[in-house]
């Protein structure tokens, strides 16, 4: 089936739009985390943004695949009241907007892409979303730790690590320098060793 002209056509220059200024979002909030002391959150959000690139990359691959040439005409409510007055705030929108991609969005696309005979797009499209409900739930996760003041002081004894150095740190918060690197404590982030 000739993707040009297809409803599919415009949901991916949607969503590539749509994933490019998610990028470009989230490169700007790693600022404000790193500003407020959470460079590990920082770390998170470029992360986060180079996921968001690589899906931007999957759909304008598809659209280049089908064809497109020409500029597409998308009519679209694109995000911009996500305020960068504080990293809690910024990663709640965030969050919002990860929710919308995976719940209705990707969904609805998939589905269109279904019916208009593009399996592979509509599959890439649930995967994404799937990376996305990750997105959301470690956004929603920091939110809330920053706002019960978790981020930084657990309930229990924990392995923290130095993003900068990869000193380890035995404790139920990090210390307020690591003694490795003289870093402060915004670059420490729970240890996970499962791998």
């Amino acid at each position: 089936m000739k993707l040009k002209g297809t409803k599919t056509e415009k949901n991916l220059l949607t969503s590539f739009a749509g994933e490019s200024q998610a990028r470009n979002r989230y490169t700007m909030a790693a600022s404000t985390a790193k500003k407020e002391g959470y460079a590990h959150i920082a770390a998170i959000f470029l992360e986060t943004a180079d996921h968001e690139k690589e899906h931007a990359k999957r759909f304008f691959k598809f659209l280049k695949e089908g064809g497109a040439t020409e500029a597409i005409k998308v009519e679209w409510d694109f995000p911009t009241s996500g305020s960068y007055e504080s990293t809690e705030h910024i990663l709640r929108h965030a969050a919002a907007g990860e929710k919308f991609e995976f719940t209705e969005m990707y969904p609805g696309f998939a589905k269109v892409a279904e019916e208009e005979g593009f399996p592979n797009i509509a599959h890439t499209w649930k995967m994404i979303a799937h990376a996305e409900s990750w997105h959301h739930e470690r956004y929603l996760t920091l939110a809330d730790q920053i706002k019960d003041g978790s981020i930084f002081k657990k309930t229990e004894k924990v392995q923290w690590r130095c993003d900068n150095c990869g000193y380890i740190h035995d404790g139920d918060c990090p210390p307020e320098k690591c003694p490795a690197c003289l870093h402060d404590k915004g670059y420490f982030m729970v240890h996970f060793s499962e791998y």
